[in-house]
């Protein structure tokens, strides 16, 4: 299951745009992950990003800067999963 955490400070409109951009593209997956937005600035010094919106992908910086396209979005969902012997990789 997918951990994917959104930074942003919400001091302008990319940020809430990635966010929703991804609630409803995680809907349309049926996502069973978690999906959590991230505003506090100390928070996101932590995974060493200087440009917002960014989106972190179990605890990896997966997106920097700017809303990611629909395409990318989809592509993080369609991504396989870790199964539990590695074949899926």
């Amino acid at each position: 299951m997918k951990d994917i955490k959104i930074l942003g400070t919400g001091c302008c409109s990319k940020c809430g745009e990635t966010a929703e951009m991804i609630k409803k593209i995680a809907a349309e997956h049926n996502f069973q992950g978690s999906i959590e937005k991230i505003d506090d600035i100390m928070e996101i010094i932590k995974y060493g990003v200087m440009s917002t919106p960014a989106v972190v992908i179990d605890g990896k910086v997966a997106f920097v800067g700017g809303v990611p396209s629909e395409a990318e979005v989809n592509s993080w969902f369609d991504a396989p999963t870790d199964c539990c012997c590695g074949c899926c990789k």
